[in-house]
């Protein structure tokens, strides 16, 4: 007899049920990105030499594994914990900023896609990760409040304003 279900795809068997193949999806993509992190926090508290040249290479001082080392401990750990799904966003954003920072770093000091591919793929890894994240992972979704244009049209005028008083506020260089 076929299946009527057509959450079903190969079998009655929960594990190639649309939920089970999105689970498996979701750490096949979330394990690489929970690992990348373990291990640039392991690598720069051993202040690996490979990580010491990469960050002179693209103009970054070498204390700024020190910054993003235990970052990255805790988006690994975050990421791969149960529950906490706001602590999770946060830590999928910080992933996100990391990798497509990385790509820009790569790009503005003339590195070619060898250099920079691996942070794209990782970028990737994390977006397909953030979006094939469980129900139990995510928060729950905000009431909507209407899609009244008002409610976009205050902040960017309060932004633009913002950024004009920023241009009139610019600092003068420090002296040492």
């Amino acid at each position: 007899m076929a299946a009527t279900n057509h959450d079903q795809i190969f079998s009655h068997d929960k594990v190639f049920s649309r939920r089970g193949l999105r689970a498996i999806a979701y750490w096949i993509f979330t394990m690489p990105v929970v690992f990348e992190n373990a291990a640039g926090f392991v690598w720069g508290v051993l202040h690996i030499e490979y990580l010491r040249v990469m960050l002179v290479h693209l103009g970054y001082p070498p204390y700024f594994a020190n910054i993003l080392g235990p970052w990255q401990l805790g988006c690994a750990a975050a990421l791969i914990a149960p529950r906490f799904p706001l602590v999770k966003e946060w830590a999928y954003a910080g992933a996100f900023f990391n990798y497509s920072s990385a790509i820009v770093s790569h790009v503005s000091v003339g590195d070619g896609p060898d250099k920079w591919t691996a942070s794209l793929v990782f970028a990737m890894y994390t977006v397909c990760s953030w979006g094939l994240r469980p129900p139990a992972r995510r928060l729950a979704r905000p009431r909507s409040a209407g899609a009244s244009a008002w409610l976009w049209i205050v902040p960017a005028f309060t932004l633009v304003i913002l950024l004009i008083v920023a241009l009139f506020t610019l600092p003068k260089p420090p002296e040492f």
